[in-house]
């Protein structure tokens, strides 16, 4: 089996854990469930949730207690997508070739439906109290979870983007944008699957480390993206970031500069995995295939 291969067996895996930790359709609460489910389905990568996967095996983590953890942090990343597509802030209305949520449910229910997978992601992870015989690992996940969600991450990196929303940025507040509001789910992810594992605290801090770095190189491939790749190819409209005259890496520096920039951070990625003793081969793959990704 060659490597795209087990990425299509090992993301299908993923997804179906995922759709086990939805919610049911039923009840008053019925289309607001609807409205999650739809978002939840409407494909993607799964990266974060894979990358959370793969580092729990690098640590040598074994059962179920990574599971809802998994679903939980692909439902914060879908929270943001829905919000982020609202007319309010990017205003899209395809998504991964697919109508986005308020273009479906809308505007009101699409707002209700990224507050509910928020808390959804929560009341998921907590789950695993009881698959877990070691709670202080649990109680060290959720901690990582909330703070690469929060203020001081993800919605953080989002506030400064909507706050200067068609401003030109400096390359500080980029890195801060990107920092944030895309390497740290990644960061997350990989902290919390080697936290669930038993790692320690300086093998946490190296994985948070590398996950950073995989976080910036998948922004500014992004980047790059949107002026390379085609509608078809990504699912969603190109060009949308000079459209919306948004700073990105390719507007600052070129889009042969933004390349050489996705190479160096992810080999410094696999070069800062490589000072562990043990090792994941798929998960070096997995860095490497987002360098030469096409969507």
């Amino acid at each position: 089996m060659n490597f795209k291969e087990e990425l299509d067996v090992k993301t299908r895996n993923v997804e179906k854990i995922i759709y086990s930790y939805l919610p049911k359709e039923e009840g008053f609460a019925k289309n607001l469930a609807e409205a999650m489910n739809y978002s939840m389905k409407a494909g993607g990568k799964r990266l974060r949730p894979l990358f959370m996967q793969e580092t729990f095996h690098l640590f040598g983590g074994e059962g179920k207690v990574i599971e809802p953890f998994m679903a939980a942090m692909e439902m914060i990343h879908t929270h943001s997508l829905v919000h982020d597509d609202l007319p309010a802030l990017d205003n899209d209305e395809y998504r991964r070739g697919k109508k986005t949520t308020h273009a479906v449910f809308g505007q009101a229910q699409a707002i209700l439906c990224g507050d509910a997978l928020l808390n959804y992601a929560y009341e998921t992870a907590f789950l695993a109290f009881s698959m877990c015989e070691d709670p202080v690992r649990v109680g060290r996940a959720l901690q990582i979870l909330g703070e690469k969600a929060g203020i001081y991450g993800m919605l953080g990196g989002q506030a400064l983007d909507v706050q200067n929303d068609g401003n030109p940025l400096t390359a500080e507040q980029l890195d801060y944008i990107y920092a944030n509001k895309t390497s740290a789910l990644i960061e997350g992810a990989m902290m919390t699957g080697a936290a669930l594992a038993g790692a320690s605290e300086e093998e946490i801090f190296l994985i948070e480390s590398v996950g950073y770095r995989v976080g910036l190189a998948f922004q500014i491939q992004d980047d790059i993206l949107d002026v390379t790749s085609t509608r078809e190819e990504l699912g969603k409209p190109v060009f949308s970031d000079v459209k919306n005259r948004k700073t990105t890496y390719v507007t600052l520096r070129g889009v042969e500069e933004a390349q050489k920039e996705v190479r160096r951070l992810s080999e410094e990625a696999l070069e800062t995995l490589g000072e562990l003793e043990s090792t994941n081969l798929f998960l070096n793959g997995l860095i490497r295939f987002l360098i030469t990704r096409k969507k």
